[in-house]
């Protein structure tokens, strides 16, 4: 018979691995991340990105972080309040957009060029009028950068916060890295490391506020039911430690309580204690498949690249 402590985290692996494919089902965009063996799409098993993707907890708690800073951003909030239907199918939106991130880091180039291409598509089609009556675009340079700033910055901080050390020099690179999706999106003046995020951060906090559209979005957010087990227990602890990345002053912004910040500490410490048990739970993800197709081992993973 099997020690205790292995049968009770062999139970915890499966339960783990039960919540995260049905909250987030696999081969959503249709990529084969299996084929062309030796291709190894955008970044390649050497990159920084492909590490710090391959981490679960810290990839979904950084979303959530993302999102919030987005919604402080009022242009960029309004293509997404004005042209998707986050009321009724938030679920599908946060789907969409783990695929994305997932396909761009992991598929063949193709796949990813054949992702970015979709994608900008679907901007070209995003147009609108802000209450003020000011004009916004999605292919707008300066809203893509937002969007892209605040995606990589939750992703870098949620793997560094919930999963494993993460030296400056490898947030650097990572952000030098990554840049390449959002410039092939049409961002522009993208930050290309960590000093260079705080700067643009600083300089964007201006621009930035919480009002009755940022309200009811994060209403939304903070009540979405994923189609898990316990689903409002696991919003509220991955919402809390998607909070508890935030810069200071997001966290001013939003008008988080002294109750919610609170909070965000308990899920912090909760979210890094079984981060270790994702990794054994999802041992056969997208992560791994693409260093098989590349022929290496998924192992490298947890090693930083030279």
């Amino acid at each position: 018979m099997l020690p205790l402590s292995r049968r009770v985290s062999t139970a915890a692996t499966a339960q783990i691995r039960r919540w995260v494919l049905d909250a987030f089902p696999r081969n959503q965009n249709g990529v084969d991340y299996d084929v062309p063996a030796g291709d190894p799409g955008w970044f390649g098993p050497g990159s920084v990105t492909w590490r710090i993707h391959s981490e679960f907890p810290g990839m979904l708690a950084g979303g959530l972080c993302a999102l919030m800073l987005q919604l402080l951003h009022p242009r960029a909030l309004a293509g997404v309040y004005d042209h998707s239907n986050f009321r009724q199918d938030l679920v599908g939106r946060l789907r969409r957009t783990t695929s994305f991130v997932a396909g761009t880091s992991y598929a063949p180039a193709a796949e990813v060029d054949a992702l970015i291409a979709r994608v900008r598509k679907i901007h070209a089609q995003v147009v609108g009028t802000l209450p003020d009556g000011s004009a916004y675009t999605a292919e707008d340079p300066e809203l893509l950068t937002w969007a892209h700033v605040t995606e990589a910055y939750g992703f870098l901080e949620g793997c560094r916060r919930y999963c494993r050390d993460v030296p400056q020099a490898i947030a650097d690179r990572y952000y030098d890295e990554y840049r390449r999706v959002a410039e092939a999106l049409g961002a522009r003046d993208v930050p290309a490391s960590e000093a260079q995020v705080q700067a643009y951060f600083a300089a964007r906090q201006p621009q930035l506020r919480m009002d009755e559209r940022s309200r009811e979005v994060l209403d939304v957010l903070s009540a979405v039911r994923l189609p898990v087990p316990l689903p409002g227990v696991s919003r509220d602890m991955f919402l809390a430690a998607g909070a508890a990345l935030l810069p200071e002053w997001a966290t001013r912004l939003l008008g988080r309580s002294r109750g919610q910040q609170l909070q965000s500490v308990v899920a912090a410490r909760v979210l890094r204690s079984v981060a270790p048990l994702f990794r054994i739970a999802l041992d056969d993800g997208i992560s791994t498949r693409a260093c098989r197709r590349v022929g290496e081992d998924p192992a490298i993973l947890m090693r930083w690249p030279a």
